[in-house]
């Protein structure tokens, strides 16, 4: 089809508080509350038609800058600074195709964001939300669901000089020969606070719902799990060698490794490795690590060969996925695969898929893997299990459900709207709307909806308007 070009229009910016009900570890950080961002935009096409979208995602601290002089406030301010950025540039750019919009505006947020401090990751997040806001707004003006829109490239996807090394790919092929997942395997996150067994806790949360590793495995039946890893190995082995007790009860699993960063060199994680190969009662766990996910400090992690731990697992990068040819480094390095995540955006997705496709029709085996940035009950992980479904992907990263209460700080009736949209993807339970996840399965078929994977909207109403950010900091505005 003709891909259809419409303008930005208008841009409402909101948010929300949130509280983790378990404390969540990852690299050096402990996170117990959040916020997430959400964005609502209006596009009309040049018929004059107009349409509205939605798109949420958090305002995660220490993830995408995580320089420890740096405030969770800072964070946050990071992330609305982008976003507003990408608002403004969306707002000035005309008509365009909606894989225009992104491919034609990414160089000038990456140097607007550059320009006041801001590193390629926290300038994706708001090219991100605007990119998914605009899809959702375009879909629901044709009537299609985001599976059968991207299918017939609605969007316009296209070779294009944001990505050369994909000039001569047959992109248009590939979206139309994707078969969307209807159903797929949760990754349960296992944090490196979480505690393994009822004998770690000190004090329960109590409210009804699992808490340990065992009692996860017990209520979810998970196949598939992610393991975060600290950098120290006495550490984790002996961490590790705990977790295996209880997986090893079940009849077959599936796990990866994450080392956050926490690894200064390539030697440190092939230490880890090997570690874990020489232990004995690491032996089933081991056989079953698919992955091992950026296990080097961003800074150092795409002007290091991966060859040595590669050689023994796929590795993939994560927070090295910055630049939007960051795969394309990675890849001469040794890496296999990179994370897809909604906050990074949908195009550099799939254009990494397409990535993927060429590199391993010469032979690669190449993949992306599906992460979770606590993406909550609602809009966020629908969009993003919407995405991963597209990409035909057999599991994925979720934690929002396990750290967050399902729709807990958002009012009722707006979870009880969205668990009458979607009955599959959600259980009315006696705490309200949940995911519902069955044998470690999440049901999607219901996605599959005019717009990006929801039939309904939050209530921006019981939000407040998002904040001007407060970036850069004041030192720095008055240096400039």
């Amino acid at each position: 089809m003709t891909a259809p070009r419409f303008a930005v229009t208008a841009v409402e910016r909101r948010e929300w508080p949130f509280t983790l009900r378990l404390p969540f570890r990852f690299g050096a950080v402990t996170v117990t509350h959040g916020r997430q961002a959400v964005l609502r935009l209006c596009i009309r096409d040049e018929a004059g038609r107009e349409a509205w979208g939605v798109a949420a995602e958090s305002l995660a601290a220490k993830w995408f800058d995580k320089d420890p002089a740096l405030t969770d406030a800072q964070n946050e301010d990071q992330l609305r600074r982008s976003l507003e950025l990408a608002c403004e540039a969306a707002l000035a750019a005309g008509p365009n195709t909606a894989f225009g919009h992104f491919a034609d505006g990414y160089a000038a947020q990456a140097a607007a964001c550059a320009a006041e401090g801001l590193n390629p990751l926290v300038a994706s997040f708001g090219r991100a939300l605007l990119d998914r806001a605009a899809l959702d707004a375009l879909l629901k003006l044709h009537g299609l669901s985001f599976f059968a829109g991207m299918r017939a490239n609605l969007g316009g996807m296209t070779p294009h000089a944001v990505a050369p090394d994909l000039a001569g790919f047959d992109i248009a092929a590939m979206l139309a020969g994707l078969r969307p997942a209807r159903r797929i395997h949760a990754r349960h996150t296992v944090g490196l606070v979480d505690p393994i067994t009822a004998a770690d806790q000190a004090e329960r949360v109590d409210d009804g719902l699992p808490e340990t590793l065992e009692e996860v495995a017990a209520a979810y039946g998970h196949r598939y799990w992610k393991l975060k890893v600290s950098g120290e190995v006495a550490a984790d082995l002996d961490r590790l060698r705990r977790i295996a007790a209880v997986l090893d009860r079940q009849h077959g699993y599936h796990a990866t490794l994450d080392g956050n960063e926490q690894y200064a060199d390539a030697e440190g994680a092939l230490a880890l490795w090997r570690a874990i190969a020489a232990e004995p009662r690491l032996a089933r766990l081991a056989a079953s690590i698919l992955y091992v996910e950026q296990p080097l400090r961003r800074a150092r992690a795409l002007e290091t060969g991966m060859a040595a731990l590669a050689a023994a697992r796929p590795v993939i990068i994560d927070e090295s996925d910055g630049p939007l040819d960051a795969f394309v480094q990675a890849r001469a390095l040794g890496y296999a695969g990179v994370s897809s995540k909604g906050c990074k955006g949908a195009w550099r997705s799939l254009l990494n898929l397409a990535r993927c496709r060429a590199w391993n029709a010469a032979g690669g085996r190449y993949f992306l893997s599906g992460e979770d940035l606590t993406t909550l009950a609602g809009l966020a992980v629908q969009q993003d299990l919407a995405l991963v479904a597209l990409l035909g992907l057999a599991h994925v990263e979720r934690n929002g459900h396990h750290f967050v209460a399902g729709f807990a700080g958002r009012p009722k009736a707006e979870a009880v709207r969205f668990q009458e949209a979607h009955p599959d993807l959600y259980a009315d339970t006696p705490r309200g709307p949940r995911l519902r996840i069955r044998d470690g399965v999440l049901e999607i078929g219901s996605l599959d909806v005019p717009g990006l994977g929801a039939a309904v909207e939050p209530d921006l109403a019981a939000m407040a308007e998002m904040p001007r950010a407060a970036w850069p900091p004041a030192a720095d505005r008055a240096q400039g």
